[in-house]
């Protein structure tokens, strides 16, 4: 018994170790060559942040008539930029560290989680900055920012998930990054990151079904919720705050324990022939 767990635990502090490494060469080798560096971290969310901004809300009109909405959408756009970052490095994690795991034996999932956690770092870096705006901007703060970390949590399971799932699809399907590419552009305006789902509601009352029905999307979900408990409780519609049943406010989540499943089912049912097909 002793000698399984002393197995377990250099097993397990070799794959940290592994990890650790990873992150920071991935950190680095992110901005390799760059002037600015880590700066475009935050320059990327706060650039697309003022183009959506002047078209959806001053041109378009498309905001909640509050004046907490520029932070609500930079909140938002950082959320996503989050997981469209973790899925598009994740995604070739694998194949870009082909040579490695052909050379180095350790489990290949750890490929994948560290392109995660450096999207995490970038990810924490864009909320200080939402912050300085939220305090700047006098946003009134509540007992909800609490529930923040378990919402973070569940994006990152969500991208994570995706992740993990479209790299060992990428192993034997190049096309795999195009659809994703135009996926990700479908989803984005899809869910209510640049427009407020309050507008189409109150505008477009013909549509208020369809509009709830996007909180059923985990990502919309997860978004929102971290809109409502961090910014503008009063303000945001959530999955919890829009539906009376209580099962119809589990299904996100359930989608997310799914997708998760089905990441790590995936991943590990292909992970021996990597090697074999790169």
């Amino acid at each position: 018994m002793n000698t399984l767990s002393q197995r377990l635990k250099n097993r397990y502090g070799y794959a940290m170790t592994v990890l650790r490494g990873l992150v920071k060469t991935d950190f680095k080798m992110r901005y390799q060559g760059s002037f600015l560096g880590v700066a475009w971290s935050v320059l990327k969310p706060l650039m697309l942040f003022a183009v959506m901004y002047v078209v959806f809300a001053k041109f378009m009109r498309m905001t909640d008539g509050t004046p907490t909405f520029p932070v609500v959408l930079l909140l938002g756009i950082s959320s996503w930029q989050f997981v469209t970052e973790t899925v598009g490095i994740g995604l070739r994690s694998i194949v870009d560290r082909g040579d490695l795991l052909r050379k180095v034996h350790f489990p290949n999932y750890i490929v994948v989680v560290s392109a995660s956690i450096g999207s995490l770092i970038s990810l924490a870096i864009n909320y200080v900055v939402v912050l300085i705006f939220a305090i700047f901007m006098r946003v009134q703060f509540t007992w909800r920012v609490l529930w923040l970390p378990l919402n973070v949590l569940e994006l990152y399971i969500i991208a994570l998930a995706l992740a993990l799932m479209l790299a060992t699809f990428y192993v034997f399907y190049r096309d795999v990054l195009h659809i994703w590419e135009v996926l990700q552009q479908i989803i984005f305006y899809a869910m209510p990151i640049i427009y407020p789902l309050s507008f189409i509601t109150k505008n477009h009352p013909e549509y208020s079904t369809i509009a709830n029905l996007e909180l059923m999307n985990p990502i919309a979900q997860t978004i929102q919720d971290i809109r409502h408990n961090f910014i503008a409780p009063a303000t945001q519609p959530t999955v919890w705050n829009t539906f009376g049943s209580w099962w119809v406010k589990l299904i996100p989540l359930a989608i997310t324990a799914l997708l998760l499943w089905f990441g790590v089912w995936v991943f590990r049912k292909n992970s021996r022939r990597f090697a074999e097909v790169m």
